[in-house]
């Protein structure tokens, strides 16, 4: 017969509520800047969904009235240097760090506005309703709240989304010695999201100081928390990855503050992550300034019971009955609350036809403002020793490409301790699957990290790395199929994050990945990510084709302070050729072409391994063609100097990639020609790519999935047929 043995978690997992002696015991100036806190984001928040219900706010307005109390109560309980982010309902959380940050002596109720609270208020609201005088210059509105002077990393629009950027924070501070913290606010939605799960156990198998504070609001929109989930009780997802939990009433500060205080003490003693549950109530619909009944998900009773909890109505009764404070005295600071935040409405807005208010024209961000820091302005790179292989005199060894990587990774963790190497595998194996990374784990055995396989959660992580500003995060999917597990992190957050947040944030981000199309690997581990990343906003793509090349543009890319996607082909990993005797230090430009072969009848543009495949198809037609190597491929990086003056030399284009036709990073480069250089072309662009479908396991299904030299042969055929000619 079957015995049983019962199994115990390892990590605590407590509820935590403040009784009569710890309000009796609380600080004075803590909970009468508890108090000021309150009111002021309360006061700020009914202006928000005021504005929002004359049609002032553009966009969603998720306030957190009745939520306030989370917020003060954690907030109070961190010190200056420790940081926080939050979700899409984070206008309190970002308000709290805001006024600390204002304010490092606290506040007192009958203290009036300050010059730097009132700043604090006005570039908040102006923010949510997009204009110029906010801390994201208008671009983030509500959703997207940053200001790093005061800690705040940054609110977001995707659900769980900022939860692997916070990781990156906390294990930044650890690594550089502090006993810092980060802090990461979501709501109960977000609990059952991947990429929060996912940095629960990354953070906690490498004891990164972050917090998980779950604002339990029990609605993801109209959904309820027992609909979705088995175990309403949120904090007890950390018994699963032995994080300690505390769950505690949200509507009480100070019993927030008890409960976050020793979890900040857990993580500044080093013994890694954290979570707090909070029961709380959002007073008002998902969006906008209706209640939940008024949608029918909620009752009025509900409502009511909840109200009946106010924190602010909480506290101030505390310091009343400990004489503190008086009714009077706390009615004059609601008063006067709401005073300031109708005078910084007025200052946006003015009236308009009808007696209407309208949003002053003045304000609003300039439309040519659009584009400005989609991307670094380069200046970064001024430094840089530029050195192309044919301006090299020196001299020069033959060495693999997969040689190069490792020969460069090594050269720039040497000279730069920021740089800081992730994935899966890269810490075992002689380098990981491919050598790429070898001997790193030896040399730099803190800068070398394997990951889980989690790619949210190491992607994440590594974003918030960067944005960090201390770090150069080199990130490795071990095939780019994988991006799209990553998705979120990779283009919602890391390649937006510059622009959504007022284009002046840093991303010094390097993501490297390899084409694996030949290997047998099949659909999920073969694909060419260029023509994806192509298409997403904020990417720089480095395609080298020689380990000459590879060392140039990688030094390139880890100079630069935008997100740079790094391919590499295994194709080309056992491929050698010559790199300078003794030099790892040259570099070589985004936006810089290179002609690999010169010719007068048609211009072929390719990259990567189809480079050799190109040259080889066009000696073997015997074509007079015109090989460009791209090297750089995203749209700021397009070397048009080089292909244009090509195409006016050869009037035809042939554009040839391996990859899938549906993916493919030529679509985009054809069309930008066509729109060009169309008075110069004989004929429509053509291209040479693989089939609609991913490649398959089948040797044979394989090789007729993608293009090679036959498939090149036949496209030089193709345009010369056009001409009239023959090869």
């Amino acid at each position: 017969m079957a015995t049983y043995q019962p199994l115990e978690p390892q990590a605590p997992w407590r509820q935590l509520t403040a009784e009569a002696s710890d309000w009796q015991q609380a600080d004075p100036a803590l909970l009468g800047t508890m108090l000021t806190q309150l009111h002021w984001i309360r006061a700020f928040e009914e202006a928000v969904l005021e504005l929002a219900a004359e049609g002032l706010v553009h966009g969603p307005a998720h306030s957190s009235v009745g939520q306030e109390g989370g917020a003060v109560g954690s907030v109070l309980a961190l010190g200056a240097g420790d940081q926080i982010n939050g979700s899409h309902r984070g206008h309190h959380q970002f308000l709290a760090k805001a006024l600390q940050h204002v304010a490092p002596l606290g506040l007192a109720p009958r203290n009036p506005l300050t010059p730097a609270i009132d700043e604090v208020l006005h570039k908040t609201l102006a923010e949510i309703m997009g204009l110029a005088d906010g801390y994201c210059r208008g671009r983030g509105g509500s959703m997207h709240l940053r200001w790093l002077e005061a800690g705040a990393l940054g609110t977001n629009a995707i659900v769980g989304g900022g939860v692997p950027l916070a990781a990156g924070a906390g294990w930044a501070h650890k690594h550089a010695g502090t006993d810092r913290v980060a802090v990461t606010y979501f709501g109960d939605g977000a609990v059952n999201i991947g990429s929060v799960l996912e940095t629960m156990n990354l953070t906690a198998a490498w004891k990164t100081p972050l917090c998980f504070f779950i604002e339990n609001n029990r609605y993801a929109v109209s959904t309820t928390v027992e609909e979705s989930t088995a175990e309403p009780r949120l904090s007890a997802r950390g018994l699963a990855f032995n994080i300690p939990s505390w769950k505690v009433d949200g509507m009480d500060p100070l019993a927030v503050h008890l409960a976050m205080s020793e979890a900040v003490a857990h993580m500044r003693a080093g013994k890694g992550p954290t979570i707090v549950e909070v029961d709380v109530y959002r007073f008002f619909h998902q969006n906008g300034p209706f209640p939940g009944s008024a949608f029918g998900y909620r009752t009025k009773d509900e409502e009511a019971q909840w109200r009946q909890r106010d924190p602010l109505d909480r506290i101030a009764s505390e310091m009343i009955g400990r004489k503190l404070v008086t009714q009077a005295e706390v009615d004059a600071l609601r008063q006067r609350c709401k005073d300031v935040m109708k005078d910084v409405s007025s200052r946006l807005t003015e009236a308009g036809d009808g007696g209407k208010r309208r949003v002053r024209a003045d304000l609003w961000p300039s439309p040519d403002f659009r584009d400005v820091g989609l991307r670094s302005d380069g200046s970064e790179l001024a430094g840089l020793r530029y050195q192309d292989a044919a301006d090299h005199g020196g001299a020069k060894v033959e060495r693999k490409f997969v040689d190069a990587v490792a020969d460069v990774l090594d050269r720039r963790m040497e000279t730069d301790p920021g740089v800081v190497v992730l994935g899966e595998d890269v810490h075992r194996l002689k380098g990981g699957t491919n050598g790429a990374t070898r001997g790193l784990k030896d040399k730099y055995p803190d800068r070398v990290l394997g990951t889980p396989i989690s790619e949210n959660a190491f992607a994440g992580l590594g974003g918030g790395l960067a944005m960090d500003g201390r770090y150069k995060p080199v990130v490795e999917f071990m095939y780019p199929d994988f991006m799209w597990v990553a998705a979120d992190q990779i283009f919602n957050q890391i390649g937006k994050a510059r622009h959504m947040f007022g284009g002046d944030i840093d991303v010094p981000f390097v993501l490297r990945t390899k084409v694996a199309m030949g290997t047998g690997y099949g659909s999920q581990h073969s694909m060419d990510p260029a023509g994806i990343f192509a298409t997403a906003p904020g990417w720089r793509i480095v395609a080298p084709s020689t380990p000459y090349e590879y060392v140039g543009l990688m030094n390139t890319a880890l100079a630069s302070k935008d997100p740079v996607l790094v391919i590499e082909h295994v194709d080309l990993y056992a491929s050698s050729g010559e790199v300078p005797d003794g030099d790892l230090d040259y570099a070589i430009p985004f936006g810089k072409a290179r002609v690999r072969r010169e010719g007068g009848k048609v211009t072929i543009l390719t990259y990567l391994s189809m480079v050799s495949r190109a040259l080889a198809a066009a000696e073997r037609a015997g074509v007079d063609a015109e090989v460009i190597d791209l090297r750089t491929l995203d749209r700021a990086s397009l070397d048009w100097d080089t292909i244009g003056a090509s195409i006016r030399k050869t009037n035809n284009v042939l554009i040839v990639e391996q990859g899938a036709r549906g993916t493919s990073y030529g679509a985009m480069l054809a069309d930008e020609i066509q729109r060009r250089y169309f008075d110069w072309l004989d004929q429509p662009v053509k291209r040479v790519t693989g089939g609609e479908a991913s490649p398959s396991i089948s040797k044979v299904l394989e090789r007729a999935a993608f293009a090679d030299t036959d498939e090149v042969v036949a496209g030089l055929e193709d345009v010369l047929a056009d001409l009239g000619e023959q090869a």
